[in-house]
């Protein structure tokens, strides 16, 4: 078995554990939530086959969706953000990096990897509060919570990801 594979299901079990049992229970000003598993399609590198991170994102969706009460929503945004990660990073990539380039503040810079992660946290966003509301009748409900919800997605990133790097 492939060690890359092995730290992948570790991340992907941490990941769930940690949002299933922790954040998922916080909602800062009733519309806020933290949603940290993003982090797992984040950290997917250059030219990994998008077949298998599409795959990693609908099963980490159908895990987060069980636990989480949301039928199918987790598991579109996830498949989603997995099939459109690549073309995000791609203009964050050095010329002169390999193929096996991973997307982190120590190889991209903390700016870049911050627009990177802040981008695709947006979207997640966009997407799983559209498909969990299912109605933009109440527009700033859902302008609160996809805002609400990517900025502080987006601090937990960037604090577990500067965590990991030292």
């Amino acid at each position: 078995m492939n060690i890359d594979f092995l730290k992948r299901l570790l991340w992907f079990t941490v990941l769930i554990v940690v949002q299933v049992f922790v954040l998922n229970h916080i909602h800062l000003f009733a519309v806020a939530t933290p949603l940290l598993y993003i982090y797992f399609i984040l950290q997917l590198h250059r030219n990994y086959p998008q077949w298998a991170s599409m795959l990693w994102g609908f099963f980490m969706g159908v895990v987060i969706d069980t636990f989480s009460n949301t039928p199918g929503v987790a598991a579109g945004a996830l498949t989603l953000i997995a099939a459109v990660q690549p073309f995000v990073l791609q203009p964050f990539i050095p010329r002169d990096s390999g193929d096996d380039f991973q997307p982190g503040m120590d190889t991209l810079g903390v700016p870049q990897y911050t627009w990177y992660a802040s981008i695709l946290t947006f979207i997640y966003n966009v997407v799983f509060f559209s498909l969990e509301m299912f109605s933009f009748f109440n527009v700033l409900e859902w302008l609160e919570c996809v805002i609400g919800s990517s900025l502080l997605t987006l601090i937990l990133i960037l604090v577990v990801e500067n965590v990991r790097r030292h």
